[in-house]
């Protein structure tokens, strides 16, 4: 997990500094190879019993327009937590947002970064009036999973003629995610497992922080991974960009 590495142009550090300032949090993320995933998990020693299920449930349309819009539409079942939905921005820059949206006790701006890359989201949380079962077995509408603070928002950054009735359900994708603090760790760090349909899995390490010592735990986490054997995919794999290409194909066939 590091925030800049060489593969970071002069212009592209220039730039994730100027978003890293207006942003809430940064999170540092890094996706494990197929070969690496079980030492990986074997070295970090947390405990995977503990790990808790999750099913993420996608809306798009079958050529990803709001994927090409940087819109991301997601509803989620999270055991022994119940559903939340979540309307995303991304790129952004956060001071193009309107003020109502960024003030929004709901609103979280947050940088990601990964190897040799960044980007900026910014994302309006909700929890539904109706169960993501019932939306996804038809007998509840869309519109119900989200706020009128989330509908507005999809409004504004959609493309042109797509609302919430044109988008469909992609997925779901199960999810195993491990939250805790791994011996030689001094913060918490998050590992989610997502297993897609065909039998391709991605395994993502994740920490948050605050963007003033970004750095500063980037070089640690980094540090912390090396000693333990742990490498990155040469190529780091978006998890929401593979589960909406896998299912978008679905909905395309014949």
């Amino acid at each position: 997990m590091a925030v800049a590495t060489p593969a970071l142009s002069d212009e592209a550090l220039a730039e994730m500094l100027s978003l890293m300032k207006a942003a809430d949090s940064v999170e540092l993320k890094l996706t494990v190879p197929d070969s690496g995933q079980r030492p990986a998990l074997e070295a970090l020693g947390m405990d995977p019993l503990g790990a808790q299920a999750r099913l993420v449930y996608f809306f798009d349309t079958p050529d990803l327009a709001l994927q090409s819009a940087g819109v991301v539409v997601r509803a989620r079942r999270v055991a022994q937590k119940g559903d939340d939905s979540v309307v995303k921005l991304r790129p952004v820059v956060p001071a193009d947002l309107p003020r109502e949206v960024r003030e929004s006790p709901m609103c979280m701006v947050e940088l990601d970064a990964m190897r040799g890359g960044h980007v900026c989201s910014a994302s309006l949380k909700g929890l539904p009036k109706t169960s993501v079962l019932d939306v996804a077995a038809g007998s509840q509408p869309l519109r119900k999973l989200f706020s009128k603070e989330q509908r507005a928002f999809f409004a504004a950054h959609a493309p042109d003629g797509i609302g919430l009735e044109d988008i469909s359900l992609l997925g779901p994708i199960f999810v195993l995610k491990i939250k805790g603090t791994p011996p030689g760790y001094a913060r918490k760090l998050v590992v989610e497992l997502w297993l897609y349909p065909d039998g391709a899995r991605i395994l993502e390490l994740s920490t948050k922080c605050a963007t003033s010592e970004a750095f500063q735990v980037a070089a640690e986490s980094r540090a912390f991974l090396s000693e333990r054997g742990i490498r990155p995919s040469e190529t780091q794999t978006t998890k929401t960009r593979k589960a909406l290409g896998f299912f978008s194909k679905q909905l395309s066939a014949p």
